[in-house]
């Protein structure tokens, strides 16, 4: 174990912190601020884009999948529903068990959001990073998590790899 520095605020993931911090919440700002002029919340465009391209979901896979939590998901599957986004339909292979996909006015938003805002992002990434750092980025990135996730025994919302 290192010795204490004499002065906290000398620690270096002080150094870390902050930009991380500041870092997420220009990135939030700018992705919340496209997505709502696309007619979307964060949580609708995150369903929206789980289910684009996929034969459905479970309620349950959808909360695993995206970065929804199992609280906010239900209400936010109603707004997409009475939007005429997605529908909700008894399982073929199951009746027990309900599905959540697209419809097809949800399947033409998907295409019409989801390059949109993948394109509007990606200037913000390129401009500051090389692939190669990407590829670092994400790495130290998916450690970090791991590093918080590890003394809780629990994932992090979207804690795919």
């Amino acid at each position: 174990m290192s010795p204490a520095p004499k002065d906290p605020g000398d620690e270096p993931y002080l150094k870390v912190l902050r930009p991380l911090v500041e870092a997420f919440y220009a990135f939030l700002s700018k992705d919340d601020r496209h997505i709502r002029s696309l007619g979307l919340t964060l949580s609708q465009f995150d369903v929206i884009a789980t289910l684009g391209d996929t034969r459905g979901m479970t309620c349950k896979q959808l909360s695993e999948e995206t970065l929804v939590t199992k609280g906010t998901l239900t209400g936010v599957l109603d707004r997409l529903e009475e939007k005429g986004l997605i529908e909700r339909v008894f399982s073929e292979e199951d009746r027990r068990v309900t599905i959540i996909r697209l419809t097809r006015k949800g399947e033409k938003k998907f295409k019409e959001v989801f390059p949109n805002h993948i394109y509007y992002i990606k200037p913000f990434f390129e401009r500051a990073l090389s692939p190669a750092e990407m590829k670092t980025l994400r790495g130290l990135l998916l450690r970090l998590k791991d590093s918080f996730e590890r003394d809780e025994g629990n994932t992090i919302k979207g804690g795919k790899k």
